[in-house]
């Protein structure tokens, strides 16, 4: 008995249908990714199992009495709320009773309460009684001891990987019978990663997931249901054997629409024959021929895929860093320890380790960008570098996405060949109407796409990346695997997923904790068979502490705040009871703000945002434009405060 079921869902935007008379089923115990390119519509059927949107046609079925969890793609925010509070609250209409109930149980055991406080609490302790409280309250004490997290600090305390495990706990403590996950791995680092793909594989209920790690994919994926075009196609076996099967299915498409095309051109040909050949023509074969006409029209080819080549720059010198015993690190955290590293022309070099362990910094450290404590660094000639950063701090939210990339030019040269700076946006799959837009109104992915066209545009003869595969689609990754393997020059690449490291790096350098930092040949699945443990790596950087900078953008990371901040508290400054208020409430503050910016983000980048009347169109821009204002404002406070510690 199928736990969930669509029969002919059709759902359009616009002209453009998302889904088109789209069936299928999900089972207990199944482990569903859905696949597509982006702007396919995944989101969109997500949200229609939800319940949140509802179909223009067809019929969506949930068995009777099934759950339906959700992983949300975006992170708790980083408030005051309790842990166990935020978990409870998963527990639809008598979450808030548990959470009271847990709030004055600890001020009976710890503080001095009032005769109310005692009505209050007996009066909660029945109201559980009634409603079987007790059992769910177990529930959520269980979910937080198999989980592992604290249930009696803030959310404000925790970092962006701790947070992550207390929106899974508070997803599984309904136990869901489907559980939908939208990009469940952005902005995690490799050990959270693994961590939670352990968790989903424990997870006894049907799981329907987005996902663009293909590591991910292909651990936990018992089945793969791909959206294309508007047509959802089923493939019951594992992402590698997809990618066969895939492969040959598009053979024999195109072999297909080449024979049909060469009737439709047969037909077409007979019916524009000589005024003699009309006279005798056959009406039934007329009637086919505007049939095929129709069948042609109606044909959709495959969405264009992001096509873009490097520009080459001159040959670097055989040597292009040297470190010889280098050493940096922010007050009591060590980055680097006495490290030797030689990078020579052509090497591909990938940076592995946890979140906030110092990847950024040992990259400005060898770009020159910042001075080490300690060691010697030596830097050869004739560098020309391109700098991918994870930020996008390189874009200009104001200017429209063809002035970020042209700079005046109407024309680049890629390996010696002119491109008009439209024709070379398109490989980057911004049609022309879309070079118009400004950039603050771009999806992140689009931003992403945007700065490799931008990083592209330029000679270089080394990159350097900072998590380029962020919100990017599975083809897009493989398009730029195959150009850095192919890159002439050398590479220095930090990123969490596993797959594209193991296809691009030839050797890696792994932060092993306390300032060593090991340099192992290959990849990631090299590292782990060299002897690499995640376990060792989860006790370093912010994915083994409960407290820490986030994974996202809401907060600086050690790495990415100046030396004069600090991650540890006891040597900082106290500041007046004012302004310390101001700084814990501002990671919140400051995630709101990212909230309010993704919503109207989401609604500038669809298709017919352009068509409305300018008066709207502008409002909307307007909006964005101070909410990012308002967000910066708040970034510089927090680093404000922060250096007022210091």
């Amino acid at each position: 008995m199928p736990l969930l079921r669509f029969d002919e869902v059709s759902v359009a935007y616009g002209d453009q249908p998302l889904l088109d008379k789209a069936s299928f089923q999900i089972d207990a115990g199944e482990r569903v990714c859905l696949i597509g390119r982006n702007g396919a519509g995944k989101s969109t059927l997500m949200r229609l199992v939800s319940g949140e949107s509802l179909p223009d046609d067809g019929v969506i079925r949930l068995d009777d009495g099934t759950k339906v969890g959700i992983l949300n793609q975006d992170l708790p925010l980083a408030d005051n709320q309790l842990v166990y509070d935020v978990v409870a609250g998963g527990l639809d209409g008598v979450g808030e009773l548990i959470c009271e109930w847990h709030t004055l149980s600890h001020k009976l055991a710890h503080d001095s309460v009032t005769d109310a406080d005692m009505k209050r609490f007996e009066k909660v302790q029945s109201e559980l009684e009634a409603k079987d409280g007790w059992s769910l309250q177990q529930r959520v004490e269980k979910i937080l001891e198999r989980l592992q997290l604290p249930a009696d600090k803030n959310m404000g305390e925790l970092s962006g990987g701790w947070r992550r495990r207390v929106e899974l706990a508070r997803a599984l403590v309904s136990e869901p019978d489907v559980l939908l996950l939208d990009e469940p791995t952005n902005h995690l680092d490799i050990v959270t990663i693994a961590w939670l793909e352990k968790q989903l594989k424990e997870f006894r209920g049907a799981l329907l997931f987005i996902t663009h790690d293909r590591a991910f994919l292909q651990s936990l994926a018992t089945r793969i249901l791909e959206l294309d075009r508007g047509q959802l196609t089923s493939w019951d076996c594992d992402y590698e054997t997809y990618l066969e099967r895939k492969a040959h299915a598009l053979e024999v498409e195109a072999e297909q629409n080449a024979l049909f095309d060469k009737k439709l051109a047969q037909e077409e040909a007979w019916i524009r024959q000589g005024i003699k050949a009309r006279r005798t023509r056959n009406e039934g074969r007329v009637r086919a021929l505007k049939a095929l006409r129709v069948e042609r029209s109606e044909r959709r080819n495959l969405q264009g895929s992001a096509d873009f080549k490097l520009e080459a720059a001159e040959r670097s010198g055989k040597l292009v860093v040297e470190a010889k015993g280098i050493s940096h690190g922010f007050d009591a955290q060590q980055v680097v320890k006495d490290l030797d590293f030689t990078l020579m022309r052509g090497d591909k070099v990938g940076l592995i380790g946890a979140n906030g362990v110092g990847k950024s910094t040992l990259l400005k450290i060898l770009l020159g960008n910042l001075q080490p404590q300690a060691g010697k660094i030596k830097r050869g000639t004739k560098m020309e570098v391109a700098y991918f950063d994870q930020m996008r701090d390189q874009l200009d939210l104001e200017k429209t996405v063809i002035d970020n990339v042209a700079e005046g030019r109407e024309k680049i040269s890629i390996n010696g060949r002119d491109r008009h700076i439209i024709s070379y946006l398109e490989d980057f799959l911004f049609p022309p109407k879309r070079t118009r837009v400004p950039v603050k109104a771009l999806s992140g992915g689009e931003r992403n796409r945007l700065l490799l066209a931008r990083l592209f545009s330029k000679p270089a003869n080394v990159l350097v990346l900072d998590e380029p595969t962020n919100d990017l689609d599975v083809e897009t990754l493989e398009l730029l695997e195959s150009i850095l393997v192919d890159f002439p020059g050398t590479v220095l690449l930090v990123c969490h997923d596993r797959a594209f490291l193991d296809n691009v790096v030839g050797s890696s350098l792994v932060f092993e904790g306390n300032g060593v930092v090991r340099e192992y040949v290959g990849g990631f699945e090299d590292w782990l068979r060299q002897g690499g443990s995640l376990e060792k790596l989860a006790a370093t950087g912010d994915g083994g502490k409960m407290t820490g900078s986030t994974t996202t953008k809401s907060a600086p990371t050690k790495e990415e705040a100046t030396p004069t901040s600090t991650a540890n508290s006891a040597s900082k400054k106290k500041l007046s009871y004012n302004l310390q208020r101001e700084l814990d409430s501002l990671p919140a503050e400051i995630e709101v703000l990212e909230t309010a910016i993704g919503a109207v983000e989401k609604e500038t980048s669809s298709a017919d945002f352009y068509l409305q009347d300018q008066e709207t169109v502008q409002v909307a821009l307007a909006k964005l434009a101070d909410l990012n204002e308002q967000l910066e404002a708040k970034m510089e406070r927090w680093a404000e405060l922060e250096d007022m510690q210091g």
